[in-house]
């Protein structure tokens, strides 16, 4: 069997039909398609990286790294790009302290974190890949996923409402990024709305000039190091620092990372009609090891887009070599410190307005996955578990460990994980109901 696979050339896509993971059309459409899938995952890939303080240059550069390493290891049979996570952003923030504006002071410790969570990724696609992905779903029901995902929204809204209260005028520019995303969002239509986050910023970024570069209301934008930034040269690299309490508080991500691109590979298997389950461990391996590669260089950690899975919903085109062609047109932005100093024109309250409704989207696709997954709340072991993971993650609560300390995340990520198997241990010996009193069954 070849590694790769041996990619059938369609010259044009068929009336109603598909181009499959193991086909391709010709070159120009399929630089096409790729650039569309880049221009999806951009939005999210960028900001993502300013939330936690990281160079968004560095992380377009790795993501694209990332994806090309991931279509190598799954050997071309799984159509994926790998984006910076929002996973990261409650944890590296909690971890570093960080503000909300400029590089993080404090970025070393969340690379050695980033890292940490890498490694566990992989070795967890290594044990997928000798045992199977089943007992990773028994252990992280959408029960499960779902609260947790929802929890690390809610950890994440104070951070975002902190980030906008410095100044009257910076609380009604966070107003308007909200107001512009949610109109983009709504409507808009076709490529314009599935860059809803990209483009109400830029909409709120040129509000926010006009505001004070031509009003004077406020800090107006500096474009000075825009204009003096070269066009191509290196990102600059960050060392990552490896603090164990660091480590232990982002490491849990990778619980995240595997349930996000579990339901990736379940997506596409779905569409497609390609069982995909063959690849799980080798997805599970790549996505960790991307992971791992740019916490090592100063990037954010990576996970399949659900953005992608969009594209390739409205194109009917899955071939795997868009995504290496999205890929190539990430490692050339990422190959550009003009492109970096852009980014960083953006101002503070503008980010964290976005910031607002990031952290929001968190929250709301915890409660998706519930609902996608007809998660049963009625019973009162999802009842109990999903009550005390949100109020743990909202919270913040921490618990002294020895020398560290496990924070809001990382007590809601296992609270939620031991409470469903305590939880639910009864029922699955003894078939009781575990229903609330007078709920329907």
């Amino acid at each position: 069997m070849n590694w790769f696979p041996v990619w059938r050339k369609k010259t044009a896509l068929p009336e109603g039909g598909v181009i499959a993971p193991d086909e391709t059309l010709p070159a120009g459409p399929t630089l096409i398609l790729g650039l569309q899938h880049a221009v999806a995952m951009f939005g999210a890939t960028v900001l993502m990286p300013l939330l936690m303080g990281l160079d968004p240059n560095l992380s377009i550069l790795m993501s694209g790294i990332g994806t090309l390493l991931f279509f190598v290891i799954t050997r071309g049979r799984v159509p994926a790009y790998l984006g910076s996570s929002a996973s990261f952003v409650g944890v590296v923030i909690a971890v570093t302290g960080f503000t909300g504006q400029g590089l993080n002071p404090h970025l070393g410790l969340a690379l050695g974190g980033i890292i940490a969570c890498g490694a566990v990724y992989a070795v967890i696609g290594l044990i997928v890949m000798k045992t199977g992905a089943g007992w990773i779903e028994k252990l992280m029901p959408p029960a499960v996923t779902g609260a947790v995902v929802m929890a690390i929204g809610l950890n994440l809204a104070p951070v975002a409402i902190h980030s906008v209260s410095g100044s009257g005028f910076d609380s009604w520019v966070a107003v308007i990024t909200v107001v512009c995303i949610g109109l983009v969002a709504v409507f808009t239509r076709g490529i314009v709305q599935r860059l809803l986050l990209l483009t109400g910023l830029c909409l709120a970024w040129a509000i926010y000039a006009l505001l004070t570069n031509g009003l004077g209301l406020g800090k107006p934008v500096d474009f000075s190091a825009l204009a003096s930034a070269p066009w191509f040269g290196l990102p600059a690299t960050t060392a990552p620092v490896f603090n164990l309490q660091a480590m232990i508080m982002i490491a849990p991500v990778a619980i995240i990372l595997v349930a996000e691109n579990l339901g990736h590979l379940k997506a596409v298997a779905g569409m497609t009609g390609n069982d995909m389950t063959p690849w799980t461990g080798r997805a599970f391996f790549a996505d960790g090891l991307a992971t791992l590669l740019s916490g090592a260089v100063g990037g954010c950690g990576v996970t399949t887009y659900a953005e992608n899975i969009g594209v390739m919903a409205i194109t009917k085109v899955y071939s795997t070599l868009a995504f290496v062609a999205a890929a190539v047109i990430a490692l050339l932005l990422g190959f550009s410190p003009k492109f970096g100093a852009l980014i960083h024109t953006i101002p503070a309250p503008v980010i964290g307005g976005a910031s607002v409704v990031v952290f929001g989207l968190i929250a709301v696709s915890g409660a998706r996955i519930w609902v996608q997954h007809q998660v049963d709340l009625s019973r009162n072991n999802h009842l109990i578990m999903v009550a005390v993971t949100l109020v743990l993650g909202a919270g913040n609560f921490s618990l002294n460990i020895g020398s560290f300390t496990l924070s809001g995340i990382g007590t809601a990520t296992f609270g939620a994980i031991l409470l469903n198997a305590f939880l639910s241990y009864p029922r699955k010996k003894t078939g009781q109901d575990t229903s609330l009193p007078g709920r329907a069954r």
